[in-house]
């Protein structure tokens, strides 16, 4: 088996066998007690939106469009276009929902997609594309669409569903029932990704450092995802930049520290870790931010970008994968202490990392290689791990 034995002070991790859902038991007089105290009770109003005051109320400052558990934003012009194209057509469109943090100001929980898309079109940060049923206006933007389109535009109006700030009775109250809204609301519809669940269910101080430890030039370098210097708009062409799988690996690199309690499937292995990591202190939070950057930038001095391409063999495929990723992660960062003795010899080590092909192989099961893709369950992982291990004890000891 291969542990970790370079765990930091108060890097802890256990498994929990128990559901976040448990079966509560209440009389009927219990529950009817409970419901009139208004436990868990949303306090909410409405309101609508013309569609031209849209741009000022952004611009107010009085409406947070980036709150955490938010997702990336997602929406390319031709879907921008189509809203546009509804609010011609006065299709109904569902309502915002927005949760008043201060009075008068207001967190957008759902609907930013469509805000900033109504804010971009008055802007005229895009001209409009993909229309189905009104194919003449493609190509034209908000400031020369003819009058009487504009004027019937500015007469529709987007409604929305405010959450009272009175609903919590504490800052931790407001968290739990804001995450319930977000979790409910988009229980359908389109899917979030795991990594964008718990961002907005498990986000916490971990989580954040997650997000920041994704901005690491060498690690988008070796993943192949724009430099975050790039800019937004170069960012929002990667797939993977909008559907956090950027930070889902470096969740990936701490949670698989802990190897040894390692359960399928992973993205509950994942969630655990995230859960219990938010508690660590900061203390130990620096420590592993520390030790992420140096790990990462240690794989990138010795491999340079193709650091995760699989083995010579299969050099066809250009794509990293995180069944090298992982373990190659583990052992370096176990190594971490000798990286001047492994930086000396990094030309033999990148020459020679997969040239013992009896190890390549995994001989009890028919020479499968060990770094098929398809094997990812915890005896596969502690495996290649044991490999990239054992390759470069070769160079320390």
């Amino acid at each position: 088996m291969v542990a970790n034995s370079h765990l930091i002070t108060g890097e802890t991790f256990s498994l929990s066998d128990k559901s976040d859902i448990a079966q509560v038991f209440l009389s009927d007089d219990e529950i009817n007690e409970k419901y009139k105290k208004g436990e868990i009770r949303i306090v909410t109003e409405q309101a609508r939106y013309p569609l031209d005051s849209i741009e000022t109320m952004l611009d107010s400052k009085k409406y947070i469009l980036n709150p955490e558990y938010q997702r990336r934003k997602r929406w390319e012009n031709a879907r921008k276009s189509r809203l546009i194209e509804s609010f011609i057509m006065n299709v109904p469109i569902p309502p915002i929902f927005l949760y008043e943090v201060d009075y008068s100001i207001y967190e957008v929980m759902d609907g930013l997609q469509r805000l900033t898309a109504i804010y971009d079109f008055y802007k005229g940060k895009f001209n409009l594309e993909g229309l189905e049923y009104w194919r003449e206006l493609n190509g034209r933007n908000c400031q020369n669409l003819p009058e009487q389109v504009k004027r019937g535009i500015d007469r529709r109006y987007l409604s929305s569903i405010v959450l009272l700030q009175e609903t919590a009775k504490s800052t931790e109250e407001a968290d739990f029932l804001k995450q319930i809204v977000f979790e409910r609301l988009n229980s359908g519809g389109e899917k979030l990704t795991p990594q964008e669940t718990r961002n907005a269910l498990r986000n916490g101080k971990f989580n954040q450092l997650c997000i920041k430890l994704a901005e690491n030039d060498s690690f988008r370098r070796m993943w192949k995802l724009p430099l975050e210097s790039e800019g937004e708009e170069k960012l929002l062409e990667s797939e993977s930049y909008r559907k956090m799988e950027d930070v889902e690996l470096v969740l990936r690199f701490f949670a698989y520290r802990h190897i040894e309690y390692f359960k399928s499937p992973v993205d509950k292995f994942l969630d655990d870790y995230l859960k219990q990591a938010n508690n660590y202190s900061d203390e130990t939070i620096k420590e592993l931010e520390n030790l992420f950057n140096e790990t990462i930038d240690l794989v990138f001095l010795l491999f340079g970008d193709g650091a995760f391409i699989p083995p010579k063999e299969k050099r066809d495929n250009q794509t990293p994968l995180k069944t090298i990723y992982d373990p190659m992660m583990q052992a370096m960062a176990n190594y971490i202490s000798k990286k001047q003795i492994l930086l000396t010899n990094h030309e033999f080590i990148r020459n020679n990392l997969y040239s013992n092909k009896d190890l390549l192989y995994v001989k009890e099961e028919n020479n499968r290689p060990l770094f098929d893709g398809r094997y990812n369950n915890k005896k596969d992982v502690q495996a290649r791990i044991k490999y990239f291990q054992g390759f470069l004890q070769g160079f320390i000891s």
